[in-house]
């Protein structure tokens, strides 16, 4: 539905404006492809148009011929023979007529939705390999618009509306042919009103093409405000706002009806302007061939072409929005796929085989808009393989965006991203990103069945494999307990599953490819404390002995990784071990206090935060005790930090960070 309100906007951001004639011109190598087929249907129509102008002409032939000379005769010797040969042949016209129409139509059809597959890929295609920052600027419904609604009216140009105007050409060169062919004189006085009926489509079209474009987004806006009532029905029951709901929707409606109105009330003149315009042309010529003694057979050829007349004309003015509309898809999807992507492959690419030095930041800068708007500023830190590195702070301080460049969803102005010594920027996308395994807050599961959303239809990985990774999260439990166990389809959303069970299997997903690099970007947010536990059993065993690197608010989950990187505006001010940043009584040690000071006078509940945590902020005397039970907890040692000093950045005011993880860590 979104991309209704798109598709009939003109070229977005970034995107190169083409004039009718340049998008004419790159869809002339697709017509090329198939130009054998194309003149077959043109061949098909041609033959077509003629047969369906010889029955006319054969009624006349027995009008002038066996009828009038039959009537002549007295009533006994009357024989109509060749009346009945003359109606065969009208029939049998007629037959060859649908015959070569239903051809040249399904020929045509096929030619079209080839046409539309090869675009439909062609964009698609070009559309995955845009940068995350395109998507920044466009949204969905643009680009549904794009693949959708733009091809579907290109299709609509090549099958319908480019074949009926070259077939109502055709018709319209023939009947003017045979007019003047049997009588220039009578034809020639009718064919003064043809410059009337021209002006009369002219002002129709221009007067009506902008409002039907109106009727189409007041039509969106009616679709819009019923989906958003009935999907929060919940809501709207709850707070009594069934009068709210029936107001937006009778408005939106009524915006629809008076633009609606207008359109049918012109589209009902318009045509009743051109049924007068041909009966006019029809009383000219029964009073025009009685004056100048035009025989009956040619009177009536006169009619029944006129009539044939009014299809073509009316097509004519129906299809002009349709051929716009075409053309315009045509502009806009060239306009998309000229759009080149920001970030490049490598011309000399390095091998790099996986993980088995670290990661390192160096002095890293960055912008999402270029413009010295600094999301990062002099990021310095380290990944040693093998180790758990957390990032704490606020909304907006810089931890997706750490992720999004860690990913090469986006490149640093300054700086640069190493693995084992390499820029990542050497590296080919493709191999970096495989050795990468990402679980988001936002969990997305696709429609299909759990062993798909796990392996995401990877052919390597098997199926002892993907049970494997289940099992070391914890996810069989839950999955051998469905009706289908893997072989369960998965709603949209994953809407048939909890949040747990969506969240083990993302764990399990991210398991799977044996990533060499863990990326958890605030993995249990959305979980209760009862559910969070147990996740992070699943959670611990995801992350043993493998690289990790964990975005967190919650700084419970933290405790007990080597290093704690505290973010703020963007730059590094604090890291450390848990027990480390509460002892300096900094950034992070007021971070903590904050999620988990005394509320109302009276101590932390004992869900808030793990017990040690709850020793060391209620007892901050003890905090050292407590901290090195800590880092205990579990049977391991008191890890010390892998980092260099504390860096602190040139902190500014905060800057609302966005990108391809969704809101800013």
């Amino acid at each position: 539905m979104t991309s209704t309100y798109y598709e009939d906007e003109p070229t977005g951001d970034g995107e190169r404006e083409l004039d009718a004639r340049a998008a004419f011109r790159r869809l002339l190598p697709f017509l090329r492809e198939h130009r054998r087929p194309l003149f077959v249907c043109l061949a098909l129509l041609t033959g077509a148009t003629l047969l369906s102008l010889a029955w006319p002409w054969l009624i006349q032939r027995a009008i002038d011929g066996p009828i009038q000379g039959q009537l002549e005769l007295p009533a006994a010797e009357r024989v109509f023979g060749s009346l009945l040969l003359i109606g065969c042949a009208v029939l049998l016209i007629q037959g060859a007529t649908l015959i070569l129409q239903y051809l040249q139509r399904v020929k045509l059809e096929r030619v079209g939705q080839n046409i539309m597959l090869t675009l439909r890929t062609r964009l698609f295609e070009h559309i995955l390999g845009l940068d995350i920052s395109f998507f920044d600027k466009h949204p969905v419904g643009r680009l549904m618009a794009r693949v959708e609604s733009d091809t579907e009216s290109l299709r609509l140009l090549f099958t319908n509306t480019v074949v009926l105007v070259v077939g109502d050409l055709l018709m319209m060169i023939g009947i003017w042919s045979v007019l003047f062919y049997k009588h220039p004189r009578l034809a020639g006085a009718i064919f003064v009103f043809f410059p009337v009926i021209a002006v009369s489509i002219w002002i129709f079209h221009k007067l009506t093409t902008h409002r039907f474009l109106v009727v189409r987004r007041r039509m969106a806006d009616v679709t819009a405000s019923l989906t958003e009532f009935i999907h929060g029905i919940s809501i709207v029951q709850i707070f009594h706002r069934g009068d709210y709901a029936r107001r937006r929707v009778y408005r939106a409606n009524e915006r629809k009806f008076s633009e609606d109105a207008y359109v049918n009330i012109a589209v009902c003149i318009f045509f009743n302007l051109l049924f007068l315009i041909e009966f006019i042309k029809i009383g000219l010529v029964l009073l025009l061939g009685g004056l100048w003694h035009v025989s009956p057979g040619v009177i009536v050829l006169f009619i029944l072409l006129i009539w044939k007349e009014f299809d073509p004309i009316a097509r004519t003015a129906d299809q002009l929005g349709s051929f716009q509309k075409g053309i315009a898809g045509a502009r806009r999807i060239f306009a998309l796929l000229d759009v080149a992507p920001t970030l490049h492959e490598p011309e000399a690419p390095l091998r790099w085989t996986g993980l088995r030095e670290g990661i390192r930041f160096e002095n890293v800068w960055f912008s999402y808009a270029n413009d010295g708007n600094w999301v990062l500023r002099d990021v310095n830190f380290e990944i040693p393989a093998g180790r758990r590195i957390a990032l704490a702070g606020v909304t907006g301080g810089g931890k997706s965006t750490i992720i999004n460049l860690l990913l090469r969803l986006y490149d640093p102005q300054r700086g640069r991203i190493l693995v084992d010594g390499l820029d990542i920027r050497r590296i080919p996308t493709a191999d970096l990103r495989r050795r990468f395994a990402l679980v988001l807050q936002d969990i997305l599961l696709f429609p299909g069945t759990v062993a798909e959303n796990i392996s995401l239809e990877a052919p390597e990985i098997t199926a002892e494999q993907l049970a494997a990774a289940a099992q070391t999260v914890d996810a069989e439990a839950f999955i051998r307990k469905l009706p289908e166990g893997y072989q369960a389809e998965v709603s949209e959303k994953g809407a048939n599953l909890s949040r747990g069970e969506r969240q083990l299997l993302s764990f399990a997903r991210a398991l799977v490819v044996n990533p060499d690099l863990l990326i958890l970007d605030e993995a249990t947010s959305s979980i209760d404390p009862e559910t969070e536990r147990r996740i992070q059993v699943s959670l611990k065993r995801l992350m043993a002995g493998r690289t990790s690197l964990v975005i967190a608010h919650r700084l419970s989950t933290i405790l007990d990784v080597d290093q704690i990187l505290v973010l703020r505006d963007g730059a590094i001010v604090e890291r450390g071990i848990h027990r480390e940043l509460l002892l300096k009584n900094g950034y992070y040690a007021k971070l903590f206090q904050l999620q988990f000071s005394p509320r109302n006078g009276e101590p932390p509940d004992s869900g808030d935060l793990e017990p040690a945590a709850a020793v060391a902020a209620a007892v901050p005397g003890d905090s050292d005790r407590a901290t090195d039970r800590v880092g205990s907890r579990g049977g391991g040692e008191t890890r010390h930090p892998a980092g260099a000093e504390n860096r602190r950045g040139d902190c500014g005011p905060p800057d609302q960070e966005k990108g391809a993880l969704g809101h800013a860590g």
